[in-house]
């Protein structure tokens, strides 16, 4: 039975690493879609120090269409294979909705199911995922991608977030899912403005505690960052120079409690992770 110990037992927080095998996705799209291309950038990341790797074969950018189960499958199942073979010692997670694609990628050797509709997407993942005994993440998220950003509204926005994640939590547990095997995403960027999204940032420990399960957080590159980083002429800087705001919110993450960052870019955050783990080590 897989359990999230090996990154909440250690004493620097986890980092995980994105692979995209699809050629819409935001910040990468195209560039990893040949698999053994994505395999070579799978075992880059774990070179650079992830802790576990995320394959994803349809994007969940705003806007994005959904893709089929066969053609989902057709991406990412050669590389969870060849990931499992050249870096057994990684886990893979398998970013999916669909509890099919799950099933196949957990046979090719994946460990972990990353789920943005928090087993709501499909109504045979919980199941799946119990009788599988995979870890198995929930995350937050308003609508679907292709509408989740038409002005998205809340009246609290950390309490309703904390409530669902503690809702599809507790529905994990009772589907049989252990729940040392759970974590528990708020979901930024899915169906949240800019005010949202930091509001949700602000109130990290709150959120850990509504939830009722360790937080990963996946915030890499995304557009609330380059809306931060804009100048003052408004020119908001492109996906690939946000680096910088990127690792300045996995260091507020897991200064604040966050177990799991999801990132593109292993190396800084795992600096991110060893610098909160040291600044830790001090204060104790």
């Amino acid at each position: 039975m897989f359990t999230w110990e090996f990154v909440l037992d250690r004493p620097r927080p986890g980092v995980m690493g994105v692979v995209n095998v699809t050629p819409d996705s935001f910040s990468d799209g195209g560039r990893w879609l040949d698999p053994d291309a994505a395999v070579e950038h799978g075992l880059a990341l774990a070179a650079a120090g992830a802790d576990l790797l995320d394959v994803g074969g349809e994007s969940t950018r705003p806007g994005a269409e959904p893709v089929d189960e066969d053609e989902e499958l057709r991406r990412v199942l050669p590389v969870v294979r060849g990931l499992a073979r050249l870096a057994p010692g990684i886990p893979i997670s398998i970013d999916t909705t669909k509890a099919g694609v799950a099933a196949r990628a957990v046979d090719a050797g994946a460990t972990i199911v990353n789920d943005v509709s928090a087993g709501r997407g499909d109504p045979g993942m919980l199941a799946l995922v119990a009788d599988r005994a995979t870890g198995f993440i929930v995350m937050h998220m308003r609508g679907e991608p292709r509408t989740m950003q038409r002005n998205p509204h809340y009246d609290d926005v950390v309490g309703e977030v904390g409530a669902f994640l503690r809702a599809r939590v507790l529905a994990a547990h009772a589907a049989g899912i252990a729940p040392a095997a759970v974590l528990a995403d708020p979901g930024i960027g899915f169906g949240k403005s800019l005010g949202h999204n930091l509001e949700l940032l602000g109130a990290l420990p709150r959120l850990r505690a509504a939830a009722g399960a360790p937080l990963l957080v996946g915030a890499s590159r995304k557009g609330m960052i380059g809306a931060l980083l804009a100048g003052a002429d408004g020119v908001v800087p492109p996906v690939g120079e946000r680096e910088e705001g990127t690792q300045a919110i996995t260091v507020w993450a897991f200064a604040h409690g966050v177990s799991v960052a999801r990132v593109h870019a292993v190396g800084s955050a795992v600096c991110a992770a060893d610098l909160v783990a040291s600044a830790r080590r001090l204060a104790a």
